[in-house]
């Protein structure tokens, strides 16, 4: 088993965007580039709190109909504990695409942010919008909704699908304005290094197209450098 990150190896996450996190991993190979990020269905809320990366708590949750018999909040909190922190509460809504009640706001924002939770990634909606912003707690997801409805939770813990991504408890998840990636424990120490590689190379390219100096063939043969 992988050891959690430290404070400060998290930090180092947190300087990185997360385009140029996708961008590392794509340079260490240990999975193929169209998979491991969520996608355009899952919008980040408050842009300005920046890169939000943390590890999954999971659950699935419903708000059509009243609940027959459901896990009480209890045993959410409960399946948080392994779960390293900084966490993030990842929730499968089961009305998707077209989720009718809202398991965020300002009460459970506030509740899961002093259980050790830093955001949340949801195919279904939030709201408080104003309330929960000025608290820093992230918020991702599909929609914005007016009304919690019935939701109630349907299973806590395990696999979830969200935004076309399997997401497992204890997942490192790391997101910003343009999305929300994960980050294969394994290599999740080497991506700083493996970032600053990146940029460096692209650094090149984009001084000098931006340079009086540029042509197509000066183009062609710094590309060429890159592959």
């Amino acid at each position: 088993m992988v050891e959690p990150l430290t404070p400060q190896e998290l930090d180092a996450l947190r300087a990185i965007s997360s385009p140029t996190v996708c961008n590392a991993i794509e340079t260490l190979k240990v999975r193929p580039r169209n998979e491991g990020f969520m996608d355009s269905t899952i919008r980040c809320r408050f842009p300005e709190l920046g890169v939000m990366a943390g590890y999954a708590v999971t659950a699935k949750i419903r708000a059509r109909e009243r609940p027959q018999q459901a896990p009480a909040p209890w045993d959410m909190w409960a399946a948080m504990e392994p779960v390293p922190k900084p966490r993030i509460v990842v929730i499968e809504d089961l009305d998707y695409p077209n989720p009718v009640g809202s398991f965020w706001g300002e009460v459970n924002g506030s509740v899961y942010m002093g259980l050790g939770a830093i955001g949340t990634v949801t195919n279904g909606g939030v709201r408080d919008l104003p309330e929960v912003r000025a608290t820093g707690f992230h918020f991702f997801s599909s929609c914005v909704l007016v009304s919690h409805a019935y939701v109630h939770l349907v299973e806590v813990g395990g696999p979830v699908s969200v935004g076309g991504l399997t997401v497992n408890p204890g997942d490192l998840l790391h997101g910003d304005e343009h999305g929300v990636t994960s980050v294969p424990l394994e290599i999740a120490r080497d991506l700083p290094k493996a970032a600053q590689a990146v940029e460096a190379r692209e650094r090149v390219i984009i001084d000098f197209a931006r340079s009086p100096e540029c042509t197509a063939d000066g183009l062609k043969s710094l590309f060429q450098q890159d592959r």
